[in-house]
């Protein structure tokens, strides 16, 4: 089902109030302090707060670089690390979502399920732009000749990234302040 421009990821400034019903009830800032806090809530953090990590470490190598205060080499191996463990880490933690956690969290509370389509939808726009980044990384990584073509690859990458960091961090803060909710409210013991 398409998306309307208004909860499209690309546009979305936040969940329609309707899915943030549970939020009401549990705001953010009290998470931690729930009893219901629990291994796989703070798991599902962890991942998030991972892959904002990778991202800000892939900004400030391209940045030193750019910078010319990294060489081309130290860049590449950082970027290739950083970048593979971020695409592969992604894809898979998606993956779980839509496949495990998504239809088990839907039947949770029926005023939010149409959130879980919401954030399916966000992955499947995510890997649109997964694949520019993707791209655009190799474009840097394969880059030969002068340093100029370099630092051109590395400029152009940068600002992939910076649009992808953006729409990254939309859905994961929407994703966890829909998922987060539901846990605390329902508990997570039928999900292993």
């Amino acid at each position: 089902m398409p998306m309307s421009d208004e909860i499209a990821l690309i546009s979305r400034e936040k969940l329609p109030d309707a899915l943030r019903v549970l939020l009401a009830d549990y705001p953010r800032d009290a998470w931690q302090n729930d009893p219901g806090f629990d291994g796989l809530i703070r798991f599902w953090l962890d991942r998030h707060l991972m892959f904002r990590r990778l991202m800000a470490e892939m900004s400030s190598v391209t940045d030193k670089l750019l910078d010319r205060k990294l060489a081309p080499d130290q860049f590449a191996a950082n970027l290739s690390r950083y970048g593979g463990m971020f695409v592969n880490g992604l894809h898979e933690h998606h993956t779980i979502e839509d496949s495990v956690y998504f239809p088990k969290l839907m039947q949770k509370d029926k005023r939010i399920s149409r959130g879980f389509d919401i954030l399916d939808a966000d992955h499947h726009a995510l890997d649109e732009f997964l694949a520019s980044f993707v791209t655009s990384a190799n474009a840097v990584l394969q880059a030969s000749g002068p340093r100029d073509a370099l630092q051109d690859n590395a400029g152009a990458f940068q600002s992939e990234l910076a649009r992808l960091e953006k729409l990254l961090n939309r859905h994961l803060v929407d994703e966890e302040e829909l998922v987060v909710p539901v846990l605390l409210r329902y508990g997570s013991r039928d999900f292993g």
